[in-house]
């Protein structure tokens, strides 16, 4: 038993509560699903994401991620903006210096021309986040921008992975991937 194993069924029961959704659905990798998870609905819930927080520090200390290691933490705007928030006060409720930044689909052509906001992550160690994935995409996608801003990727943590293919495909990029649930712990069977 591990000492979020309270937090983690908490969190298990809020998602199910207000973010699994049944019907037809095309998910952000194209492909048709009998159910959705609307993750946000959780990831910004104030219970949920006090509960995202602590469940995704304690996941990777547990892989050997330690949290004072992490200098900071995002992703890919939109879903992986509230979970990269939710780390970020989790980690400051433990005395933990971790900071969040946003990774933009694209950078901006005004302003500053950033793809990447927030706190400069040159020379840092980061962690990509994100909500729910299915192909990876969108934190490969991530941890290529963060790369290129001179970050070091030590690896992907989703907060729930639909069993796709995701994990292959990160793990092939050379991250490693982690992930706090995955369909069986939300009760759900796949597509």
């Amino acid at each position: 038993m591990t000492a979020n194993d309270s937090q983690k069924a908490r969190l298990v029961s809020l998602i199910k509560e207000l973010s699994v959704k049944y019907g037809d659905f095309t998910l952000a990798s194209g492909k048709k699903s009998s159910f959705y998870i609307d993750l946000r609905r959780s990831t910004l819930h104030h219970e949920a994401s006090l509960l995202i927080g602590h469940v995704l520090l304690d996941l990777l200390e547990e892989a050997g991620f330690l949290p004072e290691d992490i200098d900071a933490v995002g992703g890919l705007t939109m879903g992986a903006d509230p979970v990269a928030f939710a780390i970020m006060q989790a980690a400051a409720s433990r005395g933990l210096d971790i900071d969040a930044f946003v990774v933009r689909k694209e950078a901006k052509d005004h302003g500053m021309g950033r793809q990447i906001e927030g706190p400069d992550i040159a020379g840092k160690q980061v962690v990509i986040v994100e909500d729910t994935s299915t192909t990876g995409g969108s934190p490969i996608q991530a941890a290529h921008a963060a790369e290129k801003a001179g970050a070091k990727v030590l690896c992907v943590a989703v907060v729930v992975d639909r069993g796709d293919v995701a994990k292959q495909k990160v793990n092939q990029a050379g991250w490693k991937y982690l992930a706090a649930l995955d369909l069986a712990d939300l009760g759900i069977e796949g597509d």
